[in-house]
């Protein structure tokens, strides 16, 4: 089954109101198999929203419509709904008695504009709304579905849920599906392709590969589609498997896994602990690491040591070293990690030094400039990294990410 999302609203159009609902929506109909053609937002517009149904109707087997429906004068969607399906509002009782019902629990006297929302479409299938005055509306016309639903997100979610779904279940239209996502780091998204490629061709046509990257991750989506989940769940983790050969150091966890929560993992097996020294980055991996909860059975502490002062005071960093190499320096990052981990008594230790921008770089040392370090149990290891551009931010995260898979991979003995 394929769908179209038709949002209504002014107020999502000029930008003050995120569209929650779509996204909400997008992710329920992913878990039943009932895939999202597009999604699109309209005009408190009469005109435009019946051009909007027409339009989805050409292309796919259900539309839902949320928003325009409510007791005040620029809810139209009813008057265009019943333009679109050649009907007329006509009174429904068992609405209005919900209403009243509702108005007499909370003490609340009805006006005409509460009694107008129980005029609907004479020909549609009226969706009982416990959350609200407005009812649901379902509507079968040409093979396709349309169902129109409040835009409150409270009361849209429950007519999806207990009164949509269990329907369109109900047609036998809807398939199985099943996703699984691949978290990696360390391998950009163009090599990261060009690494995977025979795998990649290989797939089942069945399953459906998506590259997501961000700041912290290349996330590899598969998607597979069928009559039979736990064979579509068996098909793609074989798939995985196979991937994992491919690129056995860069997949680091699955689905909505962090990093931070791996690693976390990782030293409560081992009964091991971490202490962090950051400078360029600020304190942004201390807060990766205690974002998670439970952190504390591992994680000692950190120093945020922006200064060379602070480098050399708390850390021991020498000062010779920092006169000659400078602070952004294999060498002064390696004294920052042995130091932050003597000072904090930790067995692991992470240690970033750098520029992150958008100034103070130079020719030798350009902005996005990062030396890491490690340290742990028996060996000091440290890495120099570019990264490109001058968005301060992106570097700060991209910086944090990478330390911390640098740290996974000596934990697991890999570098």
């Amino acid at each position: 089954m394929k769908a179209e999302i038709i949002t209504i609203g002014d107020e999502i159009l000029i930008g003050q109101i995120v569209d929650t609902n779509s996204a909400w929506i997008g992710e329920q109909f992913n878990r039943s198999g009932i895939e999202i053609y597009q999604i699109t937002s309209v005009r408190d517009d009469h005109d435009h929203i019946i051009e909007a149904i027409k339009g989805a109707e050409k292309n796919v087997d259900l539309v839902i419509i949320t928003g325009g429906l409510g007791p005040t004068k620029d809810d139209i969607t009813r008057d265009a709904l019943c333009e679109c399906f050649n009907t007329k509002l006509t009174f429904h009782k068992p609405t209005l008695d919900t209403i009243i019902e509702r108005f007499s629990h909370r003490g609340i006297d009805m006006n005409k504009l509460n009694r107008d929302q129980a005029m609907l479409p004479e020909n549609c299938t009226v969706l009982y709304n416990k959350m609200g005055t407005a009812p649901g509306m379902w509507f079968e016309q040409n093979d396709t579905i349309f169902v129109s639903m409040p835009g409150v997100p409270f009361e849209m979610k429950y007519l999806l849920e207990f009164e949509v779904l269990p329907r369109l279940r109900e047609t036998g239209k809807t398939k199985a599906i099943f996703h699984k996502t691949v978290l990696t780091q360390g391998i950009p998204e163009s090599m990261l392709a060009e690494r995977i490629e025979s795998w990649e061709d290989a797939l089942p046509e069945h399953i459906k590969l998506a590259y997501l990257p961000n700041p912290m991750a290349v996330r590899l989506r598969l998607s597979a589609m069928g009559e039979n989940e736990a064979a579509l769940k068996a098909d793609v983790e074989k798939e995985i498997g196979s991937l994992q050969e491919i690129i056995p150091e860069a997949i680091f966890g699955y689905d909505t896994e962090t990093m931070a929560e791996v690693i976390g993992r990782m030293l409560v097996e081992r009964g091991q602990t971490l202490a962090v020294a950051e400078s360029c980055t600020g304190g942004y991996i201390s807060h990766l690491i205690t974002s998670v909860s439970g952190s504390s059975a591992y994680y000692n502490g950190s120093v945020t040591s922006y200064s060379n002062e602070i480098k050399e005071k708390v850390l021991g960093v020498s000062p010779q070293k920092l006169e000659q190499f400078g602070a952004v320096s294999q060498e002064v990052a390696i004294e920052m990690v042995e130091g932050v981990k003597r000072v904090m008594s930790a067995d692991y230790a992470i240690a970033t030094t750098g520029i992150a921008g958008p100034d103070g770089g130079t020719e030798e040392k350009p902005v996005g400039t990062v030396w890491i370090a490690i340290t742990g149990p028996t060996k000091t290891y440290a890495q120099k990294f570019t990264f490109v551009g001058k968005h301060r931010e992106r570097n700060i995260v991209r910086s944090g990410q990478t330390a911390l898979q640098l740290l996974r991979r000596i934990v697991l003995g890999e570098l």
